[in-house]
């Protein structure tokens, strides 16, 4: 293949209504849209969902472009950019007839891959699509096929913790932490390169050991201790660094990654009850995301019992904290007045889409089944003096299209990273039980 001969790829419809401005992401090199994936955005054009959303808007875009879509050349997208086309079917390939017997869109589309590749001598044809399975029957068809890539994180391993461990600390840097008021000036450690805002420590020295956390705005390390949160207390380092990010006002956006049982939407839910004063609402949301390919209408009831399955593991975080104390314990009884009063709400988060949230507590589980343009649609509905909390786990995706480098808690971390007015923390240890500790790292 040359080179210096622009690429031509072939979008798939996932890709459209993963990212609708995903035209603006192959730089010089053009794109074919197989006119099946016109088709198949039809259906989607009416609907309150995220997918509904960017199919109308790709449309929008598409019809936009001035210039002869059908065409060989297609339509220019812009300066420095390559063209765009429409392409239609044409007679099916006889490998296509051979090996599929179904006439479905995504033999279509490998169809209209094959022949553009034949089309193409000399230049480099790529099938994009977020279908692992229809990427792995182009490639057995001689069809290149890559995953679309440009909103993923490049490195997960690089992917920021919001923790790092410090050995061998002076005692002296140790003792200003502990002494006057446990703020301690950047320069005092020189050993820390590089400090980010809100980046937490752990800071070690033999059998003596600080919590401290970093303020980019005076450039200070603050000690951290493991306070409470209605009843809550944190069980581990990481732990304390999560609840310190949730009570702080100035940190208006927090991010709390881990794996099943490390306390994250316990944690979130107990700092939002013991900031209640502060917020006109506790809003916990969370993505429906049916399992087993069973869509929300197959579950008996009216649409609150189709909902409530989904939202249960919100109440049972609720009832957690409520059990820390007595049943006619006044902050037992507060619970039950805020949820009655709507004070304190549990919804599903496709029901906040066209809402202006102000002051509020917002909360998000489950995070990692949101795409990086839904985290965006979320978080830019926050109005003044609200605080917004993702939580979720980046090995536990249910969404078909969605990994742990492309999902949008990972996307929102790296993008974020850095922000006097965001905070991160990775927990890792279990705190629900032994057992679902050992389940968790071992099945």
């Amino acid at each position: 293949m040359n080179d210096s001969i622009p690429k031509l790829f072939v979008l798939d419809t996932n890709v459209v209504l993963h990212d609708a401005g995903c035209i603006d992401n192959f730089e010089e090199n053009d794109i074919a849209i197989p006119i099946t994936v016109l088709e198949e955005l039809d259906k989607f054009k009416r609907g309150s969902e995220d997918i509904h959303f960017q199919a109308r808007e790709f449309l929008r875009m598409l019809d936009a472009l001035t210039g002869p879509l059908l065409s060989d050349e297609g339509a220019s997208r812009g300066e420095h950019l390559g063209n765009i086309r429409v392409v239609l079917g044409g007679a099916v390939d006889q490998r296509i007839s051979t090996v599929f017997l179904q006439d479905t869109p995504d033999h279509r589309i490998l169809n209209t891959s094959l022949r553009l590749t034949k089309e193409n001598k000399g230049r480099t044809v790529v099938l994009v699509s977020k279908d692992i399975n229809l990427r792995m029957k182009a490639k057995s068809l001689g069809i290149q096929a890559e995953d679309y890539e440009a909103d993923k994180v490049k490195n997960m391993e690089r992917l920021y913790s919001g923790k790092r461990i410090i050995e061998h600390c002076h005692s002296d840097q140790i003792d200003l932490l502990y002494n006057g008021r446990g703020f301690v000036p950047e320069s005092e450690f020189e050993q820390i390169d590089d400090p980010t805002a809100n980046e937490n420590y752990v800071l070690r020295n033999g059998s003596r050991s600080a919590l401290a956390t970093y303020s980019a705005t005076d450039k200070m390390f603050r000690r951290i201790d493991k306070v409470k949160a209605y009843g809550i207390q944190p069980r581990n380092a990481e732990q304390a660094f999560a609840l310190t990010a949730l009570l702080n006002d100035q940190i208006r956006l927090v991010t709390i990654a881990g794996k099943a049982g490390t306390g994250k939407t316990l944690l979130a839910l107990a700092a939002a009850l013991e900031s209640r004063a502060r917020y006109r609402q506790i809003l916990l949301a969370r993505p429906i995301v049916p399992l087993s390919n069973r869509d929300l209408g197959y579950l008996p009831g009216d649409i609150q019992d189709k909902l409530d399955p989904y939202m249960q593991p919100l109440f049972d975080n609720l009832n957690v904290i409520r059990n820390q104390f007595k049943e006619n314990d006044q902050n037992a009884l507060r619970i039950r007045e805020m949820l009655d009063n709507d004070k304190l709400n549990i919804t599903p988060l496709s029901y906040i889409r066209g809402r202006s949230l102000q002051k509020m507590f917002f909360i998000i589980d489950e995070a990692q089944n949101l795409t990086p343009h839904e985290v965006k649609t979320v978080i830019t509905r926050a109005g003044e003096r609200t605080k917004v909390v993702l939580t979720g786990d980046l090995q536990q995706i249910d969404q078909p299209y969605l990994d742990a480098l492309s999902n949008g808690l990972s996307h929102l971390i790296n993008r974020m990273t850095g922000q006097p007015l965001y905070a991160h923390i990775s927990l890792e240890k279990g705190e629900r039980s032994e057992l679902a500790d050992l389940a968790s790292n071992l099945l």
